[in-house]
């Protein structure tokens, strides 16, 4: 079977199988986007309940050895990939060999993993540093949810005290043209604001 037929068929909620096919170690519950885990497969282990954007970049091999390779042509070097339960992983991320994510971590979009990032922190640039603890990042998020959630959203989660990633995009896209016109209704207000300044 074809690679891009068995890709065309995966998506964010099955390509955990494809992955493990491949010789990843992947856990349940997960929501992966990006389309590859990478040229190492049996280098990744991703645990469960990760949230997983597109473009990562899993980097299991240094190919930085090729510049010894005159003298040694065999030269390898190789690095496992190590991202604990309850993490996510931003857009474009690119995660080089030999790192471990912490549980409960967030690495935000575009950084660069070259070192292990402890539990329960944000991390983000490149090279990633540490940019908040997770319990500074749990507020600001909330008070800004506080004020941006739409009256109505999300109604049937209530008293569900853990959901699975099928259940929360089923929700989602259930209410998904309640939450569009609720953001456009805060971008023309957001307009009308910036106007009322310049005036």
């Amino acid at each position: 079977m074809r690679k891009a037929y068995v890709l065309r068929k995966c998506n964010y909620l099955n390509i955990a199988e494809l992955f493990r096919k491949q010789g990843a170690v992947v856990g349940e519950n997960n929501r992966i986007m990006v389309r590859s885990s990478g040229n190492g497969p049996c280098l990744v282990k991703i645990g469960s309940h990760c949230s997983i954007s597109s473009n990562i970049s899993f980097v299991t091999h240094d190919g930085g050895g090729w510049v010894f390779t005159e003298e040694m042509p065999s030269l390898q070097r190789f690095g496992r990939i190590e991202i604990k339960d309850n993490c996510y992983i931003g857009i474009k991320c690119n995660i080089l060999p030999n790192v471990i994510m912490g549980r409960n971590s967030i690495e935000g979009g575009g950084s660069v993993i070259i070192k292990d990032v402890p539990a329960n922190v944000v991390v983000g640039g490149n090279p990633a540093k540490f940019t908040k603890t997770i319990e500074q990042y749990e507020k600001e998020i909330l008070d800004g949810w506080d004020e941006q959630k739409p009256q109505g959203y999300f109604e049937d989660e209530n008293g569900r005290s853990r959901c699975s990633s099928e259940q929360i995009q089923k929700l989602k896209d259930k209410d998904r043209s309640l939450l569009v016109g609720h953001l456009k209704k805060m971008l023309i207000n957001s307009i009308l604001w910036r106007e009322s300044i310049r005036a």
